[in-house]
């Protein structure tokens, strides 16, 4: 059995981007994280310790956002995929979006968005 976890647009300021500005100003990154794994024990004993702590994951995710810098949306959409897989357990495929709001590229647009989808298997453990 496969089952999704998801956490859809968590909010995180950081300090990403090409240009200087927005490595010094900073801005707002929006993040869905689908994570991938069987929860079914879980749901029959009601126990957390059985499933993914979404709540660990968020604050993984905005420790990540917020201590580190990248340039591109795709490389931080790829470290934070690499990383969940490698320190959760339980998480056998993962699906990262990260937006970037106001991305300066010269007229309008919502957002730009960068996507990852990778399995465990493709990741080295480092643990």
């Amino acid at each position: 059995m496969q089952n999704v976890i998801r956490i859809k647009n968590a909010i995180f300021y950081g300090y990403h981007g090409v240009k200087k500005e927005e490595q010094k100003v900073g801005g707002k990154y929006e993040a869905d994280i689908d994570m991938y794994c069987d929860f079914s024990k879980a749901a029959i004993s009601d126990n957390l310790s059985e499933t993914i702590d979404y709540q660990q994951i968020y604050l993984f995710v905005s420790e990540l956002i917020q201590e580190r810098k990248f340039f591109l949306i795709e490389t931080l959409a790829m470290t934070i995929a690499d990383e969940i897989l490698k320190n959760f357990d339980g998480i056998e495929k993962i699906a990262v979006r990260i937006r970037k709001k106001n991305a300066p590229v010269g007229g309008l647009v919502d957002c730009v968005e960068a996507e990852v989808i990778k399995e465990k298997s493709e990741i080295k453990k480092t643990k």
